[in-house]
């Protein structure tokens, strides 16, 4: 028996208790469920209540119109602000979604993302964080932010370097997609499943079984092939490195030796914000030590630089706004991107640092 909790016309988040889940299912398909403030701070609400509700063991989370679960945070929103000089209101978006990421990463109960479709940016934080992840058959997952002057957030600091070898670098760094294969071979799902299953699995999800059998009795071997960790071996060659300038070095090598992937890959670098690159690499390299409270607090810090800065709006205007695709990045060049440029973005603040919130038990 469903009860639902909001019965608004057009609610942005649906949000139920459907026999022992909660179900929180992102409805923006428009948008490609793309999230705002308002989703942010009700699946926040609904999880705390979830968290101490008896009848609710186990969360489940979906994405409304069948191409995809979300795409990200309604950046042409948070560029408005910015760009109007509003950047308080565009932190307390970040503010608000890294907390809600940390509740998803310590989550008392399990939570499950049934993912089958787009998962990218800010989708990203409110699924792989959480303790159970299903790709189905059209999951596409990206990092794509250093494409747009941005960095890959949302926990990527803690979860992209915990990925075998460099292929996390090689996310944060390009901004490439992965399939279902390559999720289930990273890691990043605990589980594939054929999409014709979703309904009936999240239909069993909803009774007294536990998760892990239910997605045990669900689980099929991915239909969709790991392309990108079928290139472990050069992806781990090439993106050893602590530089930006030595993986691009060790692409354009393997390039000059014949190896055309490396040499699209080096090309497709080139393209990306020399800025965003940099402070991707430091991520991943720093984020291995970390805990994720820790990550998540960098990343506010890091923020809350980007903001004021240039090369964000820009690339939500090349790619975005005009789709010229021709964004104009400042500083140019990777050379002019000093180590004391980066490191001022990961400096502590002089106040309103990210409080991780206290996980409801």
């Amino acid at each position: 028996m469903s009860a639902p909790i909001h019965d608004d016309a057009e609610p942005e988040i649906l949000i139920e208790r459907r026999g022992s889940a909660g179900l929180l299912t992102l409805n923006r398909p428009k948008a490609l469920n793309a999230l705002t403030l308002t989703m942010v701070r009700e699946m926040r609400r609904a999880l705390d209540a979830f968290a101490v509700d008896p009848a609710v063991s186990r969360v489940v989370v979906t994405g409304a119109g069948g191409r995809a679960f979300c795409a990200g945070g309604d950046i042409r929103v948070l560029h408005d602000l910015g760009k109007a000089g509003r950047h308080e209101e565009a932190l307390r978006f970040w503010r608000e979604e890294y907390e809600l990421n940390v509740l998803i990463k310590r989550y008392p109960k399990p939570y499950v993302s049934l993912i089958d479709g787009i998962v990218m940016g800010g989708g990203v934080g409110v699924s792989i964080n959480g303790s159970h992840v299903v790709a189905g058959e059209k999951f596409v997952f990206a990092m794509p932010e250093v494409g747009i002057g941005f960095f890959p957030d949302v926990g990527g600091t803690y979860f992209l370097p915990r990925i075998p070898g460099e292929i996390g670098a090689f996310f944060a760094l390009t901004g490439e997609r992965m399939k279902q294969g390559d999720a289930l071979s990273t890691g990043l799902a605990t589980h594939a499943m054929a999409s014709e299953r979703f309904t009936e699995a999240l239909d069993a999800l909803c009774g007294r079984e536990t998760v892990d059998h239910v997605l045990e009795g669900f689980a099929d071997v991915a239909t969709q092939p790991a392309s990108v960790t079928a290139r472990r071996s050069a992806i781990d060659a090439c993106f050893r490195f602590d530089t930006v300038e030595a993986v691009m070095d060790a692409l354009a090598a393997a390039a000059a030796a014949g190896d055309d992937w490396c040499g699209q890959t080096l090309a497709t670098m080139k393209t990306k914000s020399p800025t965003s690159m940099k402070i991707a690499m430091a991520q991943v390299r720093a984020g291995r030590t970390m805990e994720f409270e820790e990550a998540m607090k960098t990343e506010f810090r890091i923020v809350s630089r980007i903001c004021h800065g240039h090369d964000f709006y820009e690339g939500v205007r090349a790619v975005i706004i005009d789709k010229d695709n021709a964004p104009r990045w400042r500083p140019a060049t990777l050379a002019e991107v000093t180590p004391d440029m980066i490191a001022a973005h990961f400096a502590p603040l002089d106040g309103g640092e990210l409080q991780p919130p206290a996980v409801p038990r």
